[in-house]
C-alpha cells in the first residue's frame, strides 16, 4: 500500500469498518478473507496514512433531548484567509455547531446545528452567531425530517473506479 493506492483488500477493510466500526479484528479479517494479524497491520497502516480518521458511535440526537436541527447559511463581510480561518476557529468553539463547511458561491459557510429546543437555538443565533465578528448575514432552515444520513463514501463507486483504472 503506497500513497493513495489501495488494493482490493484495503478497500474491503475500509468498507466493512465504515459499515460497522465495532467489529473485532477477527471478524473483520474473516469478512475480507485474510487472517487476523495481517488484517490488523493493514488497519493500523490505514489509520497512520489517514484513510481512517476515527471511530465513533452514531447517537440519536432526539433520544438525547436534541429536538431541533438547523442548517445556518452564513455570509461574511470579508473572505480573506485570516477572516475565514478566524470564523472556522470560532465555529469549532460553539457546542451547538456539529459541522462547519466552507462553500463556494454566495454563502461562505453552512453550519449544521443541533439544539434541545428553539429558544436555545434562538439564543445561540442572536447572542453567538449573528453577533460574531465578520458575520454579514445568516439564513437558517429548520430540518423537518431527515430522509438520508449515510456516513462515509459509497464504496460501490470506489470499486467501480478501481476496476476501471485496472
Amino acid at each position: 500500500m503506497t500513497g493513495a493506492r489501495l488494493d482490493e483488500i484495503d478497500r474491503k477493510i475500509l468498507a466493512e469498518l465504515q459499515a460497522d466500526g465495532r467489529m473485532t479484528n477477527v471478524e473483520l479479517a474473516r469478512r475480507v478473507g485474510i487472517s487476523a494479524p495481517p488484517c490488523l497491520r493493514r488497519v493500523r497502516a490505514l489509520e497512520e496514512l489517514g484513510f481512517i480518521r476515527s471511530y465513533h458511535a452514531k447517537v440519536e440526537p432526539r433520544e438525547l433531548g436534541f429536538e431541533v436541527q438547523v442548517f445556518a447559511m452564513v455570509r461574511l463581510h470579508s473572505q480573506s484567509e485570516k477572516d475565514l480561518s478566524a470564523f472556522e476557529a470560532r465555529a469549532r468553539e460553539w457546542p451547538l455547531v456539529r459541522e462547519c463547511h466552507m462553500l463556494n458561491g454566495e454563502i461562505d459557510f453552512i453550519l449544521k446545528c443541533v439544539s434541545p429546543d428553539l429558544p436555545t437555538f434562538q439564543r445561540f443565533l442572536t447572542e453567538g452567531l449573528t453577533s460574531a465578528d465578520n458575520v454579514a448575514s445568516v439564513k437558517t432552515s429548520l430540518v423537518i425530517r431527515c430522509a438520508k444520513d449515510e456516513p462515509g463514501v459509497p464504496f460501490d463507486i470506489v470499486e467501480s473506479r478501481a476496476a476501471a483504472a485496472s
